[in-house]
């Protein structure tokens, strides 16, 4: 091989290997990028969308201007649950909880963990879909014994529901979701929907939900 051939195929071979590298580095940084992503937007127990994420999809929702409503559970005596077992099997049993309602059928858009034992769902249709997806998850939380490290055990959800109306904001139907998830509770109904002139106020603060 000639010395000018060899340096060509010598140069050559360098800006390969420099691109090789270049593009491999570029495909770490794009990978970290998409897994900070994911981090900011998920919940790292049940690996469902967190509030932040629950939240930017409802703002685009309401903008778009589609009838959606928001669905807002809790689990019954969760705390006993990590007093008596610990706080390993309570996130167990969140992450059970949370594929539970992450196989609800459409038109629930959204299954979230916001904090907690608090879950969320956005739902994309009319009121009555709102109800039925309430509904809905409150029986597949209750279906049967859910199977832990320490055995099975039964639990239980109190559900509240909202639907979108004339200028609703993010706020407000998390808020009346809340107060009919409180009276759900209280009441012992399992599930309750936001009625305004019969719903109660609440009574916890729930500015958690909308930072």
């Amino acid at each position: 091989m000639s010395p000018i051939l060899h340096a060509i195929v010598t140069t050559v071979g360098g800006i390969l290997a420099g691109l090789a590298l270049a593009g491999a580095l570029l495909w770490r940084q794009q990978q970290a990028l998409e897994a900070a992503r994911y981090d900011a937007t998920h919940d790292d127990v049940t690996g469902l969308p967190n509030r932040r994420f629950l939240l930017t999809r409802l703002r685009a929702a309401l903008t778009d201007g589609a009838p959606c409503g928001v669905v807002l559970l809790d689990l019954d005596r969760f705390k006993t649950v990590n007093d008596t077992f610990g706080h390993d099997t309570g996130n167990v049993l969140l992450a059970q909880v949370g594929r539970l309602i992450a196989g609800l059928d459409a038109p629930v858009e959204v299954a979230a963990r916001l904090s907690g034992d608090e879950f969320a769902l956005l739902v994309r249709g009319d009121q009555d879909d709102t109800a039925a997806a309430a509904r809905a998850a409150w029986r597949a939380i209750g279906a049967a014994p859910i199977g832990l490290d320490t055995g099975e055990i039964s639990i239980r959800a109190s559900v509240g529901y909202t639907h979108t109306h004339l200028q609703t904001s993010p706020r407000q139907l998390l808020a009346e979701a809340d107060e009919a998830m409180y009276h759900a509770k209280r009441s012992a109904t399992g599930v309750c929907g936001h009625h305004p002139l019969t719903t109660p106020p609440g009574r916890r603060s729930r500015d958690r939900h909308h930072r």
